[in-house]
């Protein structure tokens, strides 16, 4: 895992600087460079706004009016080779896929549920120029989309803390510590997938995710980690009261609020996703593999995991732009996403 960590950030530091049935198609009609082919993917559906191109750089900008997260494939005409694909859609997620095609037969497809063969159809590029560079207004709105689709992603993150959240401190405030203590983790991996996001609210980072062991003199605790302590207590611990917990759960309820409040408002450029992909890998390489993030509860895999999460969403938001720019080193970051996520799921248990 140290291997991989380091490399998987170099990438992300490089990339900050650089189905089933048929599916339900319009009349045949065809896309230009500059004019995107819209895809609007249902549980049941993949409707294209076009059924052909011409050849060059395309852009597929894939809507999910699904209930589950989806993904698109362009695969070559054998229906096996992918050309370009765009993953982690979640439901009301609109992402584009940007793609240099050259004359040919093609077959699109959506997978809502991130599995199967996928909807599928044919789709055909016709003549065209291929070595023509992606016209401006169209690396743009690609752009445009991209940073769009990060920041829904970090939305959703940020509701489903709060969610989780809401959950758990009811469970703490009323002593069901076993309960508390099986949703902790499963609670905290929401506010790790966008921990370097978070963090840049200096007021608000100290008071929901301070360590005890970086304390500064003087300073409260409060947050996650203390109430960590009291669920998972060392010897000589003094349990806190019942009003203690209330306020320590009611702070961390507070500010979980405010947090998703500032993270609805926030706006991403391309190098604040890429370098905070590089970050949430440092973040494990050089601090959470030491075990010093969850020292009392041990939960440290969770967050390992939601880490690698956070990068690796931010690195498929950007992912069809790099491949323009560095194919190879575009392979590269994802073959090494899929090895460090093959280290994780031998230490997985259960769901």
């Amino acid at each position: 895992m140290r291997t991989a960590l380091p490399a998987l950030a170099v990438g992300a530091l490089l990339l900050s600087g650089c189905q089933l049935t048929e599916s339900n198609q319009p009349d045949a009609k065809n896309s230009t460079a500059a004019e995107p082919v819209t895809v609007t993917s249902t549980d049941d559906a993949c409707t294209l706004s076009a059924t052909s191109a011409s050849a060059g750089h395309l852009v597929f900008r894939v809507t999910n009016k699904g209930k589950d997260t989806t993904e698109f494939y362009l695969y070559a005409g054998d229906g096996k080779r992918v050309v370009g694909e765009v993953e982690n859609i979640t439901p009301g997620l609109t992402r584009d896929l940007v793609v240099a095609v050259k004359q040919g037969e093609y077959v699109t497809a959506c997978k809502p549920g991130m599995s199967g063969k996928g909807i599928r159809a044919d789709f055909e590029v016709t003549p065209g120029d291929e070595d023509a560079g992606i016209p401006a207004d169209v690396a743009a709105a690609a752009l445009e989309s991209a940073t769009e689709g990060y920041a829904e992603y970090v939305r959703d993150e940020a509701a489903a803390l709060e969610r989780k959240t809401v959950r758990f401190v009811s469970l703490y405030t009323a002593g069901r510590d076993r309960a508390a203590r099986e949703l902790y983790p499963r609670a905290r991996v929401h506010w790790e997938r966008i921990e370097t996001v978070a963090e840049s609210f200096g007021d608000l980072d100290p008071r929901m995710d301070a360590r005890e062991a970086d304390l500064e003199p003087g300073q409260k605790w409060t947050g996650w980690h203390a109430i960590e302590k009291d669920l998972w207590p060392p010897r000589e611990y003094a349990a806190l009261s019942q009003s203690k917990r209330k306020d320590l759960a009611g702070k961390l309820l507070a500010d979980t609020r405010v947090l998703r409040g500032r993270l609805g408002e926030m706006e991403f450029t391309v190098d604040q996703i890429g370098n905070g992909s590089k970050g949430l890998l440092d973040e494990v390489a050089t601090g959470k593999i030491t075990g010093e993030e969850e020292i009392w509860s041990h939960t440290d895999l969770y967050d390992f995991q939601a880490n690698v999460d956070g990068a690796e969403m931010s690195f498929e938001t950007l992912e069809s732009i790099l491949v323009q720019k560095d194919a190879e080193l575009a392979e590269e970051i994802e073959h090494r996403f899929d090895e460090l996520n093959d280290l994780l799921q031998q230490y997985r248990r259960g769901k």
